[in-house]
């Protein structure tokens, strides 16, 4: 398989080279976008994961993603649309940089939120991110050549946690089970 599943031990580097794309995007996008956060495994100390930085923008205001698309194509993004998920737009990194998938969201977007608050659960919950990880190295052996299955595997278990993170966040007090 040309692009097998692979997932690593955390990677203390993983933070760095975010802050570098971030500085770069930033750059670009001026005041255009409120937020870009580190969003997914690498984002979370000590979770094992795919070597690959996500990476999401808030925008300041839904009308300004012409000049976004315009100001990400000098950087070599290419703009591929929502690619099915409402709430974000998703950018193909320029083919130099290193392996990372940026979106960018408009103000409103429950993505964007769903994105920060798993992984600050996960962050604040050590026992729920080793769990995660764990499943994720099963998964991964097993779903090697087949990345869909891949995900569709871990759909639950995101599902479950980020339930309960967007719970936490609102003010219900977390739920038993995984902590």
């Amino acid at each position: 398989m040309a692009n097998p599943v692979v997932v690593l031990a955390y990677d203390p580097n993983w933070p760095a080279l975010f802050q570098s794309l971030r500085s770069r995007i930033a750059d670009a996008l001026g005041d255009l976008a409120t937020a870009i956060e580190h969003v997914g495994s690498t984002a979370v100390p000590r979770l094992a994961a795919k070597p690959i930085i996500d990476i999401d923008v808030l925008l300041r205001s839904e009308t300004l993603l012409p000049d976004v698309i315009e100001r990400l194509a000098a950087l070599g993004y290419v703009h591929q649309g929502d690619l099915g998920v409402p709430g974000r737009e998703a950018f193909l990194a320029p083919a130099n940089d290193p392996p990372h998938h940026l979106y960018v969201c408009p103000p409103d977007s429950a993505e964007f939120r769903r994105h920060v608050a798993f992984r600050d659960y996960l962050r604040a919950h050590p026992k729920a991110a080793k769990i995660y990880g764990n499943l994720k190295i099963v998964l991964a052996e097993r779903f090697r050549e087949d990345r869909e299955a891949y995900n569709n595997a871990k759909t639950e278990f995101v599902r479950e946690v980020t339930g309960r993170a967007l719970a936490t966040q609102n003010g219900r007090s977390d739920e038993p089970g995984i902590h």
